[in-house]
């Protein structure tokens, strides 16, 4: 079982292969898009500073970071971090992840409440998705190999804590979608996009809450497959 169980294959493969779809989505447009220049000629750094100037916002950083779609803001310095292909770029698809990641500041200022949730459960999910594993396979492994009748609600008690995942990627779902349609409503509003541009921006925002939707059945069909061999487990 713990070296290969086609039962995992059975309930978490369709997640791998959705998630390993999803990244090629998100890989395929960016490529196409990057390629192609925006009409009004910034860069990605220069259109930051503008979307956050159209509303007010102070503050904020923009930094460039190492990575290719490394880019995301963090709240806890209020910072813009944009990989090099988008920092420097004055292609379409960079203007749609700085619009994106410039949503996130957006919601940070007017404290969007799934964006405070998610915030907010951070550090229990970090806890959970290392502890309540090592958890959850140490009393598997007690249950199964060494017999002992506390093994399985050990295991039971490391899956609730490993759930945490699920919660966490549940959570991110409106965060995203939310980011993406503020996003697309910054470009338009400054007349930064021409409605062809608005849609190849919407294109590579939806490839890109593709994966997040992915990680969301990753983390639930995970954790039923893990549900399945417990009930197999009563004792």
């Amino acid at each position: 079982m713990f070296f290969f169980d086609p039962l995992y294959l059975v309930i978490v493969g369709p997640a791998f292969i959705f998630t390993l779809w999803a990244q090629s989505r998100v890989k395929s447009s960016y490529h196409e898009f990057s390629k192609v220049p925006s009409s009004v000629g910034m860069t990605g750094a220069q259109i930051a500073h503008r979307l956050m100037q159209s509303v007010g916002m102070e503050g904020v950083s923009v930094e460039r970071v190492d990575g290719t779609l490394s880019d995301h803001y963090d709240p806890r310095t209020r910072t813009l971090r944009l990989s090099e292909g988008v920092y420097d770029s004055a292609s379409v698809a960079a203007m749609a992840i700085v619009a994106h990641e410039t949503g996130h500041a957006i919601q940070d200022r007017v404290r969007y409440p799934f964006l405070v949730l998610r915030t907010s459960v951070v550090p229990a999910t970090q806890f959970g998705s290392t502890f309540g594993y090592l958890l959850l396979i140490g009393g598997i492994m007690l249950a199964f190999m060494a017999g002992s009748p506390f093994g399985v609600q050990i295991a039971w008690f490391g899956l609730g804590l490993y759930s945490l995942t699920l919660v966490f990627t549940i959570i991110t779902l409106p965060v995203e979608f939310d980011a993406s349609k503020r996003a697309l409503t910054l470009l338009e509003a400054n007349g930064i996009s021409s409605p062809n541009e608005l849609a190849a921006s919407k294109k590579v925002l939806d490839a890109a809450a593709l994966t997040y939707v992915a990680a969301m059945a990753t983390s639930l069909l995970t954790i039923l497959y893990w549900v399945t061999v417990l009930m197999g487990r009563r004792d």
